[in-house]
């Protein structure tokens, strides 16, 4: 029902809206009145008995009452007339400061007794254009370089207007100006803002100061205004403005974020230098004031900071304008326009639960075998509420998935616990909420043991030099291997794989200690009867079923000079002297005697040097130290004594040397025909049978004998077929015969230097030792050798070959 009532003043009309609704004796009707702010006090709303149909007569007995909801009581009823009438003057803009819409209303509740009832009343107060438009400062300066571009804007001071709708502010007009103009913007909640506009280049020389007057006109009836000043200087050239590295910027900030975290950094940057590239960073007029109290910008680093508590419901969207300004003389800013939007919060954690695990397991455990059983669950909704789960990658399981929100974890790769002994499995559930949320939980997969690993020794092959006369039980070394395996499948056994050799096994010459692999010479080695033993080493875990590897184990016997040479020729009994013969005629650089020492030990320790340890004339005579030839070095004269005694000593390289001796007694004598002058005079008789030819005739017999007996030899050896020999173990001396066997009472054919220059014969061991390299193509004979032995060439020549003959 429409009302027109006048007013109690008698200056104008109220309209108001009355609803009742149809159900009688209810208090659940709405009574609705709509009134203009600003009525004088005492003013007639309405006639409230009459729009509640009640008895003006007994409003008074039945007390009836209005009270206003939660505000002033701003309107009162009269209990005579039953009017309801202005109690205190409204303002709108006081009474809804934040309304943001036309809609501004007060609550009331009417109350009557006999019976009690209550009746809601809502009086909206409608906007009336009251309030002109404001600036914030009525003076605004700016400061413009005169290098400013035409087209170039300035943010100015936005008028406020506390009346809404069409009674706010609805347009800007610029004072009369050559160079300025003015540029409406309209905000998204419908604020208007004005910028400031460059449409001719500024000339500081011909005007430094412009005066400008803004003015800001609402959209009431009639229209009201409001002005502001500009004063606009013109500044020098300071030809780089700060720019920002976007010219517009949107992040995200979460509502509930805590006072003073960051929600961006802007970041300007001018290419000036000192003070003209300082930056100052501000708020333009542009931004808000409730903007400006929710956000601090840091003028020095440009840090926008949560200044209060965001609410998510309240505003999802705060705009601002931020500007840059360098802090040169004639300062130049840039700005940009930075957009936050605030994000709900998701404030549920996503949930893991491990329904099964097994741990230890062997490591040997097949791929895709399920370990474990995990749960994800999320309380949130949506895409706070979708939750993904993993583990991290560098691990040979992988997850997957067995029905919603259950995973299996499975073996992906071959397992090696001597790699990797146990893994630590962090489950990572992460929400797909903005920012996600997590939860972890980490569980230890233990690795069991399995035989899968062969003993290693750290070498496959071993050489041990063990020095000759060694003490029985001598440690010779330790030979250790290596199982990554654990308990028994890492305990191991060493022992000897036997080998026999010339009837002899290896377990009677060494011995090795089980448990830590120490090796053990059970006799005294010579290296005159064995030079090397090679054999292998078994090393063998105690796993189901046992591993094992093995080592081959070189023993090299280094020869020691134990050994002392021993004198062969001029043959003679132990202790006795040797007695030659010579002419007194003989020629100076004759062959007297030729000593020959043989040493059974290596050739470095059995390499002879002969020397005079005593020595009747050393004038007379001459020693070769390495051939041990015996000369003449001038010829005998008449006072020479007849008997000379030669003392030679043999000695061989070892550290310390050993030697033996041979004493030589030479006899001087005439021979038949005297001297040549005699001849002359008085021919002598001619004996045939002299000594001296005496000796001639049986040396060139036994030579002759020797040579016949060597050429049959050979002829038999080259019509028989050669039997295989076994070979000989590798020795480093080139050993010609076979171990262990023996020369009864070798001879050597040839007395001649260069021979034993070339050999060495090793009579009690049985061995003919080659000295050095054999010329190509040459033959050499030996006048017996041991029963059963092989006479193989250990040259280095390949071509040469050794002849020999039985006796």
């Amino acid at each position: 029902m429409m009302h027109h009532l006048k007013q109690s003043c008698g200056t104008g009309y109220v309209s108001l809206i009355f609803f009742l609704s149809a159900i009688v004796n209810t208090a659940s009707s709405i009574t609705h009145y709509s009134i203009p702010e600003e009525m004088e006090e005492g003013s007639v709303v309405a006639n409230l008995a009459t729009d509640l149909r009640l008895d003006v007569k007994t409003l008074n007995e039945r007390k009836m009452r209005v009270d206003v909801v939660a505000n002033k009581k701003y309107l009162d009823i009269n209990k005579v007339t039953g009017e309801l009438f202005i109690l205190e003057r409204i303002d709108r803009e006081f009474l809804c400061p934040l309304k943001t819409t036309s809609y501004c209303v007060l609550k009331l509740d009417a109350t009557i007794e006999n019976p009690v009832r209550m009746f809601n009343i809502e009086v909206e107060i409608t906007d009336i254009n009251d309030n002109s438009p404001h600036f914030r400062r009525g003076t605004m300066h700016l400061d413009i370089s005169e290098s400013s571009p035409v087209g170039e804007r300035f943010s100015l001071n936005n008028a406020a207007d506390p009346d809404v709708g069409t009674n706010s502010v609805k347009n800007y007009h610029l004072s009369s100006s050559e160079h300025f103009s003015v540029e409406i913007q309209t905000g998204r909640d419908g604020t208007k803002f004005a910028d400031l506009i460059l449409k001719k280049p500024l000339d500081r020389e011909k005007q430094a100061v412009h005066n400008l007057i803004l003015t800001a006109v609402d959209g009431g009836v009639p229209t009201r205004t409001g002005t502001a000043s500009i004063i606009v200087r013109v500044l020098d050239v300071n030809d780089n403005a700060p720019s920002f590295e976007k010219g517009k910027y949107v992040v995200d900030v979460m509502e509930n974020s805590p006072i003073g975290s960051l929600v961006i950094k802007l970041n300007a940057t001018d290419l000036d230098e000192g003070s003209n590239s300082e930056i100052v960073y501000s708020y333009s007029l542009y931004t808000s004031e409730r903007t400006q109290k929710m956000f601090n910008l840091n003028p020095e680093n440009g840090e926008i900071r949560v200044k209060e508590m965001i609410n998510y419901e309240d505003l999802k969207l705060y705009e601002m304008e931020v500007i840059a300004s360098d802090k040169g003389p004639n300062s130049l800013s840039g700005q940009c326009k930075l957009t936050i939007q605030v994000t709900d919060m998701n404030d549920n954690h996503p949930e893991i639960s491990i329904k099964s695990f097994q741990s230890p397991i062997k490591e040997d455990t097949p791929t895709d075998t399920v370990i474990a059983v995990v749960s994800v669950s999320d309380k949130d909704s949506g895409d706070n509420g979708i939750v993904d789960l993993h583990i991290p990658d560098n691990m040979p399981f992988k997850l997957r998935e067995s029905s919603d929100n259950y995973f299996e974890l499975v073996v992906s790769e071959t397992l090696d616990r001597e790699k990797v002994p146990e893994y630590d499995i962090t489950f990572t559930v992460t929400d797909r909420g903005s920012p996600p949320l997590s939860d972890n939980e980490t569980m230890t997969l233990e690795l069991l043991d399995v035989n899968d690993n062969v003993p290693q020794f750290p070498q496959s092959f071993y050489t041990i030099r063990v020095m000759e006369n060694n003490a029985p039980g001598a440690l010779l070394s330790s030979l250790t291997a290596f199982d990554p395996d654990l308990h028994e499948n890492q305990y191991l056994v060493y022992f000897i794989i036997e080998k026999e050799i010339a009837n002899t096994s290896m377990s009677m010459l060494f011995s090795i200690n089980p448990e830590n692999g120490n090796l053990y010479a059970l006799k005294t080695f010579d290296y005159e009867i064995e030079e090397e033993f090679l054999f292998h080493i078994e090393a063998r875990d105690s796993g189901s079923p046992p591993l094992s590897s093995n080592v081959t184990v070189h023993i090299i016997i280094v020869d020691q000079n134990d050994n002392a040479p021993v004198i062969v020729s001029p043959w003679r009994a132990h202790g006795s002297v040797v007695e030659e013969k010579i002419p007194r005629s003989t020629d100076k650089g004759s062959l007297v005697a030729k000593v020959i020492a043989l040493d059974t030990d290596s050739v470095h320790n059995s390499r002879i040097t002969y020397q005079f340890l005593q020595v009747t004339d050393a004038t007379l005579f001459s020693l070769d130290q390495y051939n041990g030839e015996i000369r003449t070095m001038r010829m005998f004269s008449y006072r020479d004594p007849r008997h000379q005694r030669l003392v030679v000593v043999a000695k061989d390289n070892g550290e310390p040397a050993l030697s033996a001796t041979v004493t030589i007694k030479l006899t001087t004598m005439e021979t038949a025909v005297k001297a040549y002058s005699d001849m002359t005079e008085e021919p002598l008789e001619y004996d045939i049978f002299s000594d001296i030819n005496l000796y001639l005739v049986i040396g060139l017999g036994s030579v002759s004998f020797l040579l016949l007996i060597t050429i049959l030899v050979t002829i038999v050896i080259k019509c028989q077929k050669p039997k295989p020999s076994k070979a000989a173990p590798p020795s480093r001396n080139s050993v010609i015969s076979e171990r262990n066997s023996t020369i009864a009472d070798s001879t050597l054919v040839s007395n001649d230097a260069y021979w034993y220059s070339l050999f060495l014969a090793e009579t009690r061991k049985g061995k003919l030792v080659v000295r050095q390299p054999l010329p190509k193509g040459s033959r050499y004979i030996v006048s017996s050798i041991p029963r059963g032995t092989g006479l193989t060439d250990t040259s280095d020549s390949a071509a040469s070959t050794l002849q020999y003959s039985k006796r």
